[in-house]
This record gives structure tokens, C-alpha cells and sequence, in this order.
């Protein structure tokens, strides 16, 4: 019979199950494994209390060292604590390559639960080969499943329920992550920690090394200690939404004094320039929106002498629109001119080619109308006179003298008209160049006095211009500065605001100290049952995160002891979960938590403890799977506590009774 724990009967230790929770909230009634539909390889059937899995290890056992089948180890411990992980919401059962063995021989096999939550039975079936099809279903045992022809459901119904079951609605939204369902799976990380973590860190509850993906390994040391906090109840939802606004709140006071900064840049730049542009030193402005009256009435003084500077002008716009109006009329009387000229340069030497052609013409006339006073024939060249009086035998043609001597005419007629001609066009040339320089005079006068008077204009329009531009400065300086005194009022307010809400957190903080204390207390308990009353441990919460500490004659930090106080801090809070002060279930499952040098009356208190746990209540409000190559109690090595013996050899010894 197990050791009655004396720890129990102390008044600091006493547990009061949960006045509604006559049986856990959650547990596992049953699960089986198929190798495919109609062939189950493994059945293992659950209890609430402690649950034993043994894998009988032959370094504890040296009576039986030459049996085979007491290898402890790759027995499938911890691919059942997985699957059961599986059914109870997690994404993968294995590492890829253990999956994909599992695939290989067992390409239809699959896995179910049955799974109590709140007294409603739920009937969980999930594919381990090649399958995809996943069912949960309330109100039915997994043999009703495997016989009906259901369509697949997911998970979805059945982690809807456990959130909502399980979870407060006020603690949901504010558990770290955002994939579906996230706060069920943090939690769920935390009840069942990873083989391969090796109690390692109270926070450590998924290793990268399991491949689980799980959302838990995706968060931050301080995002899980936020959520066990949480799940605890060392954190009230509210003050949860008191520091998200306090964050919030700090965000925007960063950015009003940001932008607050900016705009003190802007302002500097602005009276720099503002400075530059009335030529007088910085230093003699006030200090912030000061500055602003002087500056504009220094400005508009500006404005006003460039005002009368511009009514005392000599020309004013229209005598400017004059000017220029005279000097684009005399440009183009200028090019006018020049054209013309140009004209008349090109038709002279055309003229006096002409000419030239002209009198290259007339002595062949005049001597062909000579010629034709003693005619010769032009085919034979005989005297016509001759041909006349003997006759020609070749041509009757003669030349007509009378038309030579007209072309002779016409052409000494034409020779003086092109003479005439070209002492016209030579006149006109000479008035023109005349009348080109007297115009060009002109139109650059008529320029030059255009371009000073433009230049003049220019330069009073630019100064009025840059003083309208002063005047918009010295505006959008007072915009600026009023600007930056609101972002550091509103950056004051904020920062009241954070200190207010701080203090409401510290409240807060005080309020739920009583839960560390509760907590730390049982805790304490636990110790001084694993290792003895001369102990004591302590739960401590502060700026360095969650604290776990051993004494026994001084602080105690082996590997063993740091697993010791994981394992004593899981079971306190799942004390803590049976009382229902926290928002889990009492629900627990350890893989192989013996460190090789924690001892073995240390590691077997951990049972002896479980079953005095059995003993509160009617019957256990809670359920304790742990997985084990170290033997247990003598008194504990049958049932109803050990659920089931496995081993590492031979293969038919093993979870799925075979080689993968």
C-alpha cells in the first residue's frame, strides 16, 4: 500500500476540489491504433488519477538483465504521448521521418481517442498514413464511429469545445498567437511538454527538435510566461487589456514626440531661413510662438516700403506693356527689312546674268542679219545668187533676214530693260541697307531699354514675391510651433495617462501576489514530499520572470534538481487546476521525467504522491499520465495505475508491436 503522504493532513496543504468538478474536466478514457480499418495494433484504456505507461529499462532491473524485453528505451513512450497530443488537437504525431515510416507500413492506418470533456464523451479519429480525412464527434464511442459512415468533421468542433469548455472567453483573446485556435494549443504545449525539452526550463515547452508545430514555438520567453501567467490566473484579463492599452498608449507617445522632434527641426530651419532672408541674427527672435508677432510685423514693414518703392517707379506696368508692344514692332519692321534686302542681294546677280546672256547673243544676230545680205544656202553652203541662177539640187530653204533683224532688235530691247532693271534693284538695295541700319538702331534701343526695364520689374516683382513668401513663412512657422505645442500636450497627457494605468497594474499585481503565494505554497508542499521536510521551495514572480528555488542546506541547482522543480511546479499548478483556481484542466502528462541522477526514492514520490491525490474527494478530479522506463512503486506496478507495459525488445513488445 502506498505511503500516506503526512503533507496532506497540514492545514497549509489542504486542497478542496472544485465543488462542480466530481470527475476531471478533461480526460482520456481510451485510445486505440490501427494498422488499418478493422485491424487495431495497440489498445490502451485510461482512467482518471495516475496513469502508469512502463517501458521496464535493463539498467534498473539487474535481476533481469538477460531479459530481452526489458530495453526501456525506443519502446514508444513517447510516440504514445504524442499521438495522444495528436488527438487532442496538435498538428503532428512524430518527426517527418518517424511519420513517414509509420506512412510507409501503415499507409491507411490511423488513431483515435475517446476523450471526456465536461461529461461529454467526444470519439477522436485522425489519420498516421496516408490518409486525410480527420473526424470528432460528441455523444459516441470510437467503435460507434469506426462502424458508422460519418462524414469527416475535422477538428474544428471538437477544439471549439475546448476552448470554450476549458478556456475562460476573458483569457482567450489575450493568449499570444493568431492561428486558429492558438490558446487551446499554448495550453495544450504547457499539459504535455516535449520529450525532447527534458524538463530543461519551466518555459520550455516545445523543442524545435520534435517538429510539432506547435504555435508555442513561434513565442517569446516573455510571450509564454505572459500565458502561463494567464492560465494560472497571476495575470487578471483585465490588467491583460491595461497593458496592452499601456503599450498602445506608449506607441503613440513615442509618436507624438517624434513628430514633436520634426516639427522642432521644421521650426529651426524655418527661422533660420526667415533670418537669412531679413538679414538679421537668429539669436534675436524669442523663443517659440514669441517670435511670431515681431516677425510678422518686420515682415509686412518690408512689404509696405517695397509697396510705395513701386508706386514711385518710373515705369510702371502699362508704360512696360508700351515698351514692349514699340520694341516687338520695330523687330519686325527689322526683319522685314532685312528680308527684302536679302530679296533684292539675290535677284542682282541673277539680273546680271541675264545681261551678260544677253549680250553674249547679240553679235551672232548682228552677224547673221549681215550674212543674210549675201545669203548661202545652210544645207550646201553655195551662193544663193548662184543657186538661184543654176538651181539646187539639195534644199529650197532661205534664211528670212527680215525676222533676224526683228530678234536682233528685241534683243538689244531686253538688254537695256534688264539694265534698267538692275539699277533699280542696286537703288533699292542702297535705301534699303540705309533704312536696315536706321531701323536696327532702333529695335535695339527699343531691346535694350525692354530688358533694363524688364530686369528692374523682375526684380521688384521678385521682392515682392519674397516678401509674400516671407509673410507665408512666418504663417507656416506659427502652424508649426502651435503644432508642436499640442503633440507635447497630447505626449504629456499620454504620459499621465500610462502612469495611471500603471498604477492600476500594480494593483492588479498586488491582488494576484496571493495567487503566486498559493501557488508557492503547494509547491513547497511538494518538495518537502519528493525530497524530504528539512526542504522548502519557492515560487517567486518578478522583473527577472518566474523564479523555481530548492533549499536544503542551501540552494540546490543540479540538472536532476531543476527537473525535480519543473515537475513539482506542473503538479502545483495542477493541484491548483483540481481546487479550480486556474483555467486548465487537471491535466498532466509527463514523458519519461526521471533525470538519470535524480534518485530513485526521490523519482518514486512522484507516484506516491499522484495516489494521495487519488484519495481527495469521492474519486480523482484529475488525470496523471506519465510514461516511465524507471519502475515505479512495487505497490503501483498493477492496476488500476499501470495501464500498460511496453519495450524496446523484441519488435512485438513495442507500441505499434513492430519494426518501423
Amino acid at each position: 500500500m502506498p505511503k500516506q503522504l503526512e503533507l496532506l493532513k497540514k492545514e497549509r496543504f489542504h486542497l478542496e476540489p472544485h465543488a462542480g468538478h466530481d470527475e476531471p474536466r478533461l480526460w482520456i478514457r481510451r485510445i486505440v491504433i490501427w494498422s488499418e480499418p478493422g485491424t487495431i495494433r495497440r489498445s490502451l484504456d485510461f482512467r482518471p488519477g495516475l496513469n502508469v505507461i512502463w517501458s521496464p529499462d535493463i539498467l534498473d532491473q539487474p535481476k533481469r538483465k538477460n531479459a530481452q524485453s526489458t530495453l526501456g528505451h525506443g519502446s514508444g513512450k513517447t510516440l504514445l504521448c504524442r499521438l495522444l497530443r495528436y488527438c487532442l488537437g496538435e498538428d503532428r504525431f512524430a518527426k517527418d521521418e518517424l511519420r513517414q515510416s509509420i506512412a510507409r507500413v501503415f499507409p491507411k492506418g490511423s488513431v483515435g481517442t475517446e476523450v471526456i470533456l465536461n461529461k461529454v464523451p467526444w470519439a477522436i479519429l485522425r489519420p498516421i498514413g496516408t490518409g486525410r480525412q480527420h473526424f470528432a464527434i460528441p455523444d459516441i464511442n470510437l467503435d460507434e464511429l469506426v462502424s458508422s459512415k460519418v462524414e469527416p468533421t475535422g477538428m474544428a468542433p471538437f477544439l471549439e469545445a475546448l476552448e470554450s469548455g476549458i478556456l475562460s472567453e476573458d483569457v482567450i483573446p489575450h493568449l499570444p498567437g493568431d492561428r486558429p485556435f492558438h490558446a487551446w494549443l499554448v495550453a495544450l504545449a504547457w499539459l504535455s511538454r516535449d520529450q525532447e525539452s527534458r524538463l530543461g526550463h519551466v518555459l520550455d515547452w516545445r523543442s524545435a527538435d520534435s517538429d510539432s508545430d506547435s504555435p508555442v514555438r513561434a513565442l517569446s520567453k516573455i510571450d509564454i510566461l505572459d500565458a502561463l501567467r494567464l492560465l494560472i490566473g497571476a495575470i487578471d484579463p483585465e490588467e491583460v487589456k491595461i497593458r496592452e492599452a499601456i503599450i498602445k498608449q506608449e506607441t503613440e507617445q513615442k509618436k507624438e514626440l517624434q513628430e514633436a522632434s520634426h516639427l522642432q527641426w521644421q521650426s529651426n530651419r524655418l527661422r533660420s531661413r526667415l533670418a537669412t532672408d531679413l538679414d538679421v541674427s537668429p539669436e534675436t527672435f524669442s523663443p517659440g510662438r514669441l517670435a511670431v508677432e515681431p516677425l510678422r510685423k518686420t515682415v509686412k514693414a518690408k512689404l509696405s516700403q517695397l509697396a510705395t518703392n513701386e508706386s514711385d517707379s518710373a515705369l510702371s506696368g502699362a508704360d512696360l506693356e508700351t515698351l514692349r508692344e514699340e520694341s516687338e514692332k520695330a523687330q519686325k519692321r527689322l526683319q522685314k527689312i532685312e528680308k527684302a534686302l536679302a530679296e533684292a542681294e539675290a535677284r542682282i546677280p541673277e539680273i546680271e546674268r541675264q545681261i551678260s546672256m544677253i549680250k553674249g547673243e547679240i553679235p551672232a544676230l548682228a552677224f547673221t542679219v549681215f550674212k543674210s545680205g549675201n545669203p548661202q544656202c545652210p544645207v550646201c553652203e553655195i551662193p544663193i545668187d548662184r543657186i538661184l541662177a543654176e538651181g539646187c539640187k539639195l534644199s529650197h530653204k532661205l534664211p528670212d533676214s527680215e525676222e533676224l533683224r526683228k530678234q536682233w532688235a528685241a534683243s538689244e530691247k531686253e538688254l537695256e530693260s534688264e539694265k534698267l532693271r538692275l539699277a533699280q534693284q542696286k537703288k533699292q538695295k542702297d535705301d534699303q541697307q540705309k533704312e536696315l541700319v536706321s531701323t536696327k538702331r532702333i529695335a535695339d534701343d527699343l531691346s535694350k531699354r525692354l530688358r533694363a526695364a524688364e530686369k528692374d520689374h523682375n526684380a521688384r516683382t521678385d521682392a515682392w514675391y519674397k516678401a509674400r513668401r516671407l509673410i507665408e513663412d512666418v504663417d507656416r512657422l506659427e502652424e508649426i510651433l502651435t503644432s508642436q505645442e499640442k503633440k507635447i500636450l497630447s505626449a504629456d497627457r499620454i504620459a499621465n495617462a500610462i502612469e495611471k494605468n500603471r498604477q492600476k497594474t500594480k494593483a492588479f499585481r498586488d491582488a494576484q501576489s496571493t495567487v503566486i503565494r498559493q501557488l508557492s505554497k503547494h509547491f513547497d508542499a511538494i518538495v518537502r514530499e519528493f525530497i524530504g521536510q528539512d526542504a522548502n521551495g519557492k515560487i517567486t514572480l518578478d522583473g527577472n520572470g518566474l523564479g523555481l528555488s530548492i533549499k536544503m542546506g542551501g540552494e540546490r541547482s543540479t540538472t536532476a534538481m531543476a527537473a525535480l522543480k519543473i515537475i513539482a511546479f506542473d503538479l502545483a499548478v495542477m493541484c491548483r487546476s483540481i481546487e479550480g483556481n486556474t483555467h486548465l484542466p487537471a491535466f498532466l502528462i509527463h514523458d519519461s521525467p526521471r533525470e538519470a541522477d535524480l534518485g530513485l526514492s526521490v523519482y518514486q514520490q512522484l507516484f506516491n504522491f499522484a495516489v494521495e491525490l487519488e484519495k481527495i474527494g469521492k474519486q480523482p478530479s484529475f488525470q496523471y499520465i506519465v510514461t516511465t522506463t524507471t519502475p515505479p512503486p512495487e505497490g503501483l506496478l498493477q492496476k488500476p495505475w499501470l495501464r500498460e507495459t511496453i519495450g524496446g525488445l523484441p519488435a512485438e513488445a513495442r507500441l505499434l508491436k513492430r519494426d518501423l
